[in-house]
């Protein structure tokens, strides 16, 4: 079985084949094609959402086909393709970018979403625990973006979206993984972002606060499975963080609206910062390191040696 078809071969009935195969040729020359990893909920599904409103055509990936289905089954047609992905698995990568270019010819928006929390002192996680979620969080946004890089530069045009994180900005309790694969996020989109620009390819990592996702819902995320004494005074990652599912003050709906925006500018920002606490997070941050910056201006120039 050729790759295309094991990307396609989850997609079990005849309805949903044609459903998948069918591309609206009489769709405007304006519409975009998005390709978005974690469609199935949270940003992702919003941005998804947002795109079809919008009069663009998506392909849906996740690895649960029926949470996608579910997650956008009211705007399916033939505007909507389902694909089969696991980000964190380099070989699903091509096929599904395949199965892309199969139902609608091009990609011109791909949406790194993919992603979850692994949270806990950094002491208390385990090597395979952090490895797991690198896997996904940050070698799946690297997977995907080498895939679909060459389809964009043939094109000569694309925009790149990578959901970062403030915490891929400013660091936090508990949060040592995954700021570090967020930080990571960060690093590869502002590098890669010089290197594609030439071939009309932008990228912007857009970096959330606190949105109502299911990012800490008990059923996602994840937490340090060990405990050692010396940090049980300063309460337990899971009693942290877990309260603020449900009471997250950000719109997922709203930022796949205005990501939508983004995608449409002949200049996007190459980094936005999303949700009013996030900005009051990050300003204030940015300063504090830019005065720090001007401390020890002098000690930093000491550096230099005689030419």
């Amino acid at each position: 079985m050729s790759d295309l078809a094991n990307a396609i071969a989850p997609l079990t009935g005849e309805p949903l084949r044609q459903a998948f195969f069918q591309t609206s040729k009489a769709g405007s020359n304006m519409s975009k094609i998005w390709f978005i990893t974690g469609a199935g909920s949270g940003i992702g599904a919003a941005t998804a959402v947002a795109a079809l409103k919008a009069g663009d055509r998506v392909v849906a990936t996740g690895r649960n086909l029926d949470k996608l289905r579910n997650a956008l089954r009211d705007l399916a047609g033939n505007n909507l393709a389902f694909v089969q992905l696991d980000v964190a698995d380099e070989a699903q990568a091509k096929p599904a970018v395949d199965a892309a270019i199969k139902a609608f010819g091009r990609i011109d928006v791909l949406v790194n979403n993919a992603g979850y929390s692994l949270l806990g002192n950094f002491e208390e996680l385990s090597t395979v625990e952090i490895e797991k979620l690198m896997a996904t969080n940050f070698y799946g946004v690297m997977h995907v973006m080498r895939t679909a890089l060459p389809v964009m530069r043939k094109q000569r045009s694309g925009r790149i979206i990578n959901i970062s994180s403030l915490a891929g900005i400013v660091g936090f309790k508990h949060c040592g993984a995954y700021s570090a694969a967020k930080f990571a996020v960060e690093g590869l989109s502002a590098s890669v972002a010089h290197e594609v620009e030439p071939f009309g390819i932008k990228i912007t990592t857009v970096e959330p606060g606190f949105f109502r996702t299911d990012l800490l819902d008990v059923r996602n995320a994840k937490y340090a499975r060990s405990s050692i004494e010396d940090y049980v005074a300063g309460g337990t990652a899971e009693n942290m963080w877990s309260g603020y599912h449900g009471a997250q003050q950000g719109d997922p709906a709203k930022l796949g609206d205005i990501l939508v925006k983004i995608a449409g500018m002949d200049n996007p920002p190459k980094q936005f910062v999303a949700g009013s606490d996030a900005f009051a997070v990050v300003k204030p941050a940015l300063e504090a390191r830019l005065e720090e910056l001007r401390t020890y201006e002098d000690l930093s120039k000491s550096t230099d040696g005689s030419v």
